[in-house]
């Protein structure tokens, strides 16, 4: 009887011992699953920030925005590491997943994760934020004059850059491109970081190349210099007002001398550059110093784009979505509205 008593003690305490173990496990997975690809909800100050491709403007603007912060922040711990991504859908989607902690974005496409559209149909998108307005960003379709191509509808059967998976600049060329009725299947897609399209249009391997990016574009004047023949093609009429009507953009002029080989307006439709951060991830505290710092030192910056980084603009484009609370204790304090 004793022996048997004995027994039933050593299991109930075994298996107690397992129940307990299994429920600190469940709170460790729980706490580190408030993303799809398990990324943890506390706040760091190592951050990680998503740019985009080699050639675009996101990835040396990244790079200079993580030097000005790392110069200028004095907390424990603090570091920003930029890493080239595929630009805004995909930065958008791992700061919501705790892989990354700041990001470069299209508002246009913020105003669709946060409406569940587009990329985002059925996502939720909950931890995403914006820190600051960045510069305005324009489409712009590239050809050489060698290609023979005239206007956006001569595409049509033509091989064609629409920016790598996970960027607004596929949405936007797919729309642009349907606008003109050339629907998926009537042209040959590459899907190409801005600098991979830049060398396959000059070596022909490509006839036109499709980008967002922040105007003037350093990898424009760049193929303009090698090939001395880029065109750039307008979107016009009924088109421009379908792109319009059809998304977040804004009709806009790129005006000549903004390249010194421009000599003509070429008609397309901007958008705004935002830097983002994770609400959960990133302190409001830091925040705070993000933005500040950025605002206030953005003129030590060497990029052309870093011109356009202004108190009173910075928060252009924003409209209602969300801005992170430490950024809007800086907008409060600075009398930013």
């Amino acid at each position: 009887m004793r022996r048997r008593t004995l027994f039933l003690f050593v299991l109930i305490l075994t298996v107690g011992m397992i129940l307990s173990a299994c429920g600190e496990s469940g709170k460790g997975s729980s706490s580190d699953s408030g993303s799809d690809d398990g990324g943890e909800k506390e706040a760091k100050t190592n951050l990680t920030l998503g740019t985009g491709s080699v050639g675009g403007v996101y990835y040396p603007l990244g790079g200079e925005m993580s030097t000005l912060w790392k110069d200028n922040i004095d907390v424990d711990g603090f570091d920003v590491s930029s890493v080239e991504s595929g630009a805004s859908v995909e930065n958008i989607a791992k700061i919501q997943s705790g892989n990354y902690q700041l990001g470069i974005a299209q508002n246009t496409t913020l105003i669709s994760a946060v409406n569940q559209t587009g990329e985002f149909k059925g996502k939720e998108i909950d931890n995403v934020a914006v820190i600051a307005s960045l510069y305005p960003e324009a489409v712009q379709i590239a050809t050489l004059e060698s290609t023979g191509i005239e206007s956006i509808a001569d595409l049509k059967g033509k091989k064609v850059a629409i920016g790598p998976p996970g960027g607004a600049t596929r949405e936007a060329a797919e729309l642009i491109l349907k606008a003109y009725g050339i629907e998926e299947g009537d042209y040959e897609a590459y899907e190409e970081g801005f600098g991979d399209a830049k060398s396959k249009l000059q070596n022909g391997t490509i006839d036109a190349s499709i980008e967002v990016v922040g105007v003037p574009s350093s990898s424009t004047d760049e193929l303009q210099a090698s090939t001395k023949e880029v065109k750039l093609l307008s979107i016009e009429g009924d088109a421009l007002q379908e792109v319009v009507d059809n998304s977040q953009y804004e009709a806009y002029t790129v005006e000549p001398g903004t390249y010194d080989w421009l000599d003509e307006p070429v008609e397309t439709v901007t958008a705004m550059a935002l830097l983002l951060g994770s609400k959960d991830q990133v302190s409001e505290d830091l925040a705070y110093e993000l933005t500040k710092t950025l605002v206030e030192k953005s003129g030590d910056m060497s990029i052309a784009q870093a011109k356009l980084i202004k108190e009173d603009s910075i928060l252009t484009g924003v409209g209602d979505l969300p801005i992170h609370p430490g950024a809007q204790k800086y907008f409060d304090e600075a009398g930013i509205e």
